[in-house]
């Protein structure tokens, strides 16, 4: 992860310090919170989880997807769509994209899977190369196989861009867990079922992007009520509904902590 996030420490601090401290410069005044990816998981040939009823992850999230961007747009910011119809795009190119957009926030959406039937819940993911525990890294793996060997990255690496770039990995880690809190507070309001919780693992999507990044995990395919649920459109509005209330909540967070709290958008 730190090697993915060292090209961070080459570029100006949205946080308005880039400059600081050199004579003659000024500082450039603090960005407000303003973009947002959202990442259809799977898509095209990679269809994903499927349930028992035949539902399909890439159909589901897809749809999410579009319900979340549209929200977020009607809420004034500008949104990143990784793919807005049914084609699978490579890693390097949903990367590629949200780092290209200066993004604030990387949001990637999937749905669940496991061997039982008796797993159901949402479950919130922030990238880590420790995982919380072995469930959190069975659910990592399954979704980078499609990505092979894809964002491994090796080779030496300076000590002090080392230390920089470890810097920058444990804030990014540090809001990617307050985004993924914000997240699934909100998503335990659509059901009654206890949620699954924040977990860490890495998933190599988030690994790659230079922002904070979660990925969320909206349910259980393999669970016969929740695969149910996830094909109503009542269910896939009220996930994207409490997803588009996380990110304004972490909107006006990012905001108020760089001074532009009431600042209109």
């Amino acid at each position: 992860m730190l090697v993915l996030l060292l090209g961070l420490a080459m570029l100006p601090s949205r946080t308005g310090d880039a400059g600081a401290g050199l004579p003659g410069v000024s500082a450039a005044p603090p960005e407000r919170f303003d973009a947002v990816v959202v990442d259809a998981g799977h898509g095209g040939e990679d269809h994903g989880a499927r349930g028992r009823r035949g539902v399909l992850e890439k159909d589901v999230v897809l749809d999410v997807s579009r319900r979340l961007a549209r929200g977020l747009r009607r809420r004034g910011y500008r949104v990143i769509e990784t793919r807005s119809d049914d084609v699978f795009v490579p890693l390097e190119k949903r990367t590629i994209l949200a780092n290209d957009a200066g993004a604030d926030l990387f949001l990637s959406i999937h749905a669940n899977s496991a061997s039982s039937a008796k797993p159901r819940g949402t479950e919130v993911y922030f990238a880590s190369m420790d995982a919380t525990d072995d469930g959190a890294r069975s659910v990592a793996e399954r979704e980078n196989q499609v990505f092979g060997d894809a964002g491994v990255v090796g080779g030496n690496v300076d000590p002090l861009v080392a230390i920089i770039g470890d810097m920058i990995a444990a804030e990014t880690m540090r809001e990617s867990n307050a985004v993924a809190r914000l997240a699934q507070a909100q998503l335990d309001r659509v059901d009654r079922v206890a949620s699954r919780g924040v977990k860490q693992a890495p998933f190599v999507v988030l690994l790659g992007v230079q922002m904070p990044s979660v990925l969320v995990e909206i349910g259980f395919l393999s669970n016969s009520d929740e695969e149910r649920a996830l094909a109503s459109s009542d269910r896939r509005s009220a996930i994207a509904r409490a997803l588009e209330e996380a990110v304004v909540e972490y909107a006006e967070r990012y905001d108020v902590l760089r001074g532009l709290s009431g600042v209109n958008r």
